[in-house]
């Protein structure tokens, strides 16, 4: 690999770093209206070209079990739904994590969570948000 190459390389990791933005869930089907805001403002995040990291606690472990949707939220007129903020965060590449101990309390494995959530360390929370831009919690 060419210097130029690892330079590269370096500089996109470092730029990425740079312009990462936390969004901190611990809001659930408990509140509805904070977890739709959790997911609208992950989404304005990334679309602001923020990498975007919705890392969800407690309750809002609860909303990212797949089924759990369709199951807890009977849709409002005019109001946009759980599943529609959380396809359109996650279609513009917000990264959704679990914290994995808040997951272990409710006996829930990474199986559960719907397709393209992740199941993360607590520790993981910590270290993105002292490298991050801006974080939210909600």
């Amino acid at each position: 690999m060419t210097t130029a190459k690892v330079l590269e390389m370096k500089n996109a990791e470092k730029k990425e770093v740079e312009d990462l933005f936390i969004v901190l869930a611990a809001s659930g089907f408990d509140n509805m209206a904070r977890t739709r805001s959790a997911l609208m403002f992950a989404t304005l995040a990334a679309s602001a070209n923020y990498k975007t990291i919705l890392y969800c606690i407690q309750q809002g472990v609860d909303v990212m079990v797949e089924g759990a949707i369709g199951k807890n939220e009977v849709p409002q007129p005019g109001v946009p739904t759980l599943a529609q903020r959380l396809s359109e965060a996650m279609e513009i590449g917000v990264e959704v994590q679990c914290c994995s101990q808040s997951m272990a309390n409710k006996k829930i494995t990474e199986a559960d969570l719907i397709p393209g959530v992740k199941a993360a360390g607590a520790m993981n929370l910590i270290t993105l948000a002292s490298r991050a831009k801006g974080t939210l919690c909600f």
